[in-house]
């Protein structure tokens, strides 16, 4: 008896009495669900495969992780040479203490020892001004009797226009040392400390892209590049692929006409060209909201590729070392 075999052709199910291509038997004799669609699609983990890259131009100084470790999500692995930006933070950090102490002694004013010279200034100015006013008015008093020359009064009265102006100007000072500071610099001075704040923190940022960590819990499936080689970002490549390998999904590739025979919750049946024989399993978990462009080619020149597709993921039942990240299967949905 020979047995009809599902065969994917072009996106669609045919039942044959053979395939060039690996195939899932229609189960007659079983009893299961016949099939009714057969699709492309890969092999995939818990989540999708991370290229993990650097985020700034330098030489890999130290790369951590080894193909198969298995690593946690913020962990360390590659840091990068940024030998330059350690010597800016630190310039950074001194300006900002700049501004900061360029504040304090903004709030703080005049020093103490200028504030006591500035009062004794204003004092004698005030004791040389009594004198210039006391000998004013005897001169005053005098001249009117005659007894004075009229030049001595006029120098007299010089005299105490001089000190007059020159105890304002002692006051003036005495009270410039102790005034408080202008709020226009107030402001100055923080928009400096904001500045310097901000330069600090760019610096120590892309500092901190110099460690390259995992974004994710999972298994070191690639090293891409070595301790040594540069990075770019005008041409970015990966440094090291991380996917989260603890369970097994399948993304199948669904033809946009056949996309009505799929829904969640269905079963469905993988197979692999190397082992035709053994099937595996599993349910559609989560149908996509958006159509594109086919990624998974079966080489075949005949291929339509010129028709958009619905991206469908599976869970496997059972997952297995065969199953191996990247692999090319067929899916087969059933009824």
């Amino acid at each position: 008896m020979t047995h009809a075999r599902a065969c994917l052709c072009g996106g669609i199910i045919m039942l044959t009495a053979g395939c060039s291509q690996p195939s899932v038997t229609a189960e007659q004799n079983t009893g299961s669900p016949p099939p009714v669609l057969a699709a492309p699609g890969r092999v995939e983990g818990q989540s999708e495969v991370v290229e993990v890259g650097a985020a700034v131009d330098g030489v890999i100084a130290e790369l951590l992780v080894n193909e198969g470790q298995v690593i946690k999500a913020g962990e360390l692995i590659a840091r990068i040479a940024c030998d330059d930006l350690e010597a800016e933070i630190g310039a950074a950090k001194a300006a900002e203490n700049a501004a900061r102490q360029s504040k304090v002694r903004l709030v703080r004013g005049s020093r103490d020892e200028e504030r006591r010279a500035a009062a004794a200034d204003a004092a004698a100015a005030r004791a040389a001004l009594g004198d210039a006013q006391d000998q004013y008015k005897r001169f005053s008093a005098l001249i009117a009797d005659g007894i004075v020359p009229k030049d001595q009064f006029d120098r007299a009265s010089r005299q105490l226009d001089a000190a007059q102006a020159a105890t304002a100007a002692a006051v003036a000072r005495e009270r410039l040392v102790s005034a408080d500071p202008l709020p226009e610099d107030l402001q100055r001075a923080d928009a400096e400390i904001a500045l310097a704040e901000r330069r600090a923190a760019s610096a120590q940022a892309r500092f901190a892209k110099c460690f390259v960590r995992s974004p994710i819990d999972g298994t070191v499936l690639k090293r891409h590049r070595e301790p040594g080689e540069s990075i770019s970002m005008f041409v970015p490549r990966p440094i090291v692929s991380v996917a989260n390998v603890t369970a097994r999904r399948i993304r199948a590739e669904v033809d946009e006409r056949d996309i009505a025979r799929v829904r969640e919750g269905q079963r469905t049946r993988v197979t692999i060209d190397a082992f035709p024989d053994q099937p595996f399993s599993g349910t559609v978990r989560r149908i996509g909201s958006l159509m594109g462009r086919k990624t998974v080619r079966a080489g075949d020149p005949a291929e339509k590729a010129d028709r958009d597709v619905l991206e469908v993921l599976i869970d496997i039942d059972r997952p297995d070392p065969k199953l191996v990240i990247g692999l090319r299967v067929t899916v087969t949905f059933l009824e």
